[in-house]
């Protein structure tokens, strides 16, 4: 899927969905229906030297709240049994994986520690909704089977209405 550059107006409305100031924002991955970020891509290595594998980090409150309460009704344990058993599957989750290191990887920034390292678990064990909803939302459907899977399951969890307003108070 495309990504676009981060606005200041857009790290301002990531800072609100956060509540903190958000790192190394390399761009926008996906938006919320409102308009406002919805998931970053995040650079591999942070300005203060850290190794960070959450390339794509879901910051919407809308979405993350959704996806916490879908990670509490065990769908993860569900998942990964099938993981077991189900070797299509598990081979697309693998390929899912790979995606996710070739994304982060043509950003060009070397970061030896997180060599076959991706996220939420992937390419073996589901272990965050969040990330593999955000790799789905970013990627776009058929790449992450159990982020798609998921995203599924959360239904409608945006509203017309932005999740956060601006800076100056103004909703956008």
């Amino acid at each position: 899927m495309s990504q676009e550059k981060a606005t200041q107006s857009d790290l301002d409305s990531i800072e609100i969905q956060l509540g903190r100031t958000p790192r190394d924002v390399h761009a926008i991955a996906y938006r919320c229906p409102c308009g406002e970020p919805a998931v970053v891509e995040t650079e591999p290595r942070l300005a203060d030297g850290t190794p960070f594998p959450t390339f794509y980090y879901a910051t919407c409150p809308r979405l993350t709240g959704a996806i916490s309460t879908l990670e509490s009704s065990g769908l993860m344990n569900t998942m990964n049994q099938r993981l077991l058993t189900d070797l299509d599957l598990a081979g697309q989750y693998h390929a899912a994986h790979d995606d996710y290191i070739a994304a982060r990887s043509a950003l060009g920034i070397d970061v030896p520690e997180l060599e076959d390292i991706s996220a939420g678990g992937m390419p073996d064990r589901v272990k965050c909704l969040h990330s593999l909803v955000a790799h789905s939302l970013s990627a776009g459907q058929g790449v992450n089977p159990l982020g798609d899977e998921a995203l599924a399951q959360l239904a409608k969890w945006w509203t017309d209405q932005p999740c956060c307003e601006n800076v100056s108070g103004n909703e956008k």
